[in-house]
């Protein structure tokens, strides 16, 4: 439950460093999570006239995507970070009966775009179709919110952020530099931003 809690109070901070008064601004989260599918799917893979193979790790970056926006729209409520954790914890079960990973990403979909909200259980079968459980799906947010807060100091609202450092995005470094770091540190948030800034910096100068 405390790492739930903690997820929400990570997610609203983030949200109020993009605008203050997030919560009034009317932006359409759900949006956005159709647009992570789409953009997941091809990691995954779907085109039947080329060979592909499953960039699992990617894919598992774009469901934590998924998941600050689906946080953002539970936020939104106006429930307490404790009765939303505590929705979650019941609602989210992490299994599936469908053996095509694309289906339940559809289905996902497809239920974003008609409710306009976050499906927490159908979030589940996807976290199973990957083989995520809560515990990396924690330690992966906490890494990928160290990124936007990163991508925010850096210029990421004005444009001027890159980023592409070396040819390759900055999700690619971030797991990279996750997998170089202790996750259960305390120090983990702090030490992974000092890495990412170290390898930002060196790759702009160039």
């Amino acid at each position: 439950m405390q790492q739930l809690i903690t997820m929400l109070e990570l997610q609203d901070s983030m949200n109020a460093k993009v605008h203050p008064q997030w919560k009034d601004q009317g932006f359409e989260w759900y949006r956005a999570i159709w647009i992570e599918c789409g953009e997941l799917l091809d990691h995954y893979g779907w085109k039947w006239w080329k060979k592909q193979s499953p960039d699992v790790e990617q894919v598992k970056l774009e469901l934590i995507d998924i998941w600050h926006f689906g946080l953002s729209i539970l936020l939104q409520s106006g429930a307490s970070m404790e009765e939303i954790a505590e929705k979650i914890s019941a609602e989210l079960v992490i299994e599936t009966d469908e053996p095509d990973f694309r289906l339940d990403l559809e289905a996902f979909a497809g239920a974003t775009l008609t409710s306009r909200g976050f499906n927490i259980a159908a979030f589940g079968r996807l976290m199973a179709g990957m083989e995520l459980s809560l515990n990396e799906l924690y330690t992966g947010y906490v890494g990928k919110n160290v990124l936007n807060f990163f991508r925010q100091d850096n210029g990421y609202k004005d444009g001027s952020y890159q980023k592409l450092w070396a040819g390759r995005e900055d999700n690619e470094h971030l797991v990279e530099a996750m997998a170089e770091l202790d996750s259960q540190s305390a120090s983990f948030k702090d030490d992974l931003y000092s890495a990412l800034a170290e390898r930002y910096q060196a790759a702009v100068t160039a």
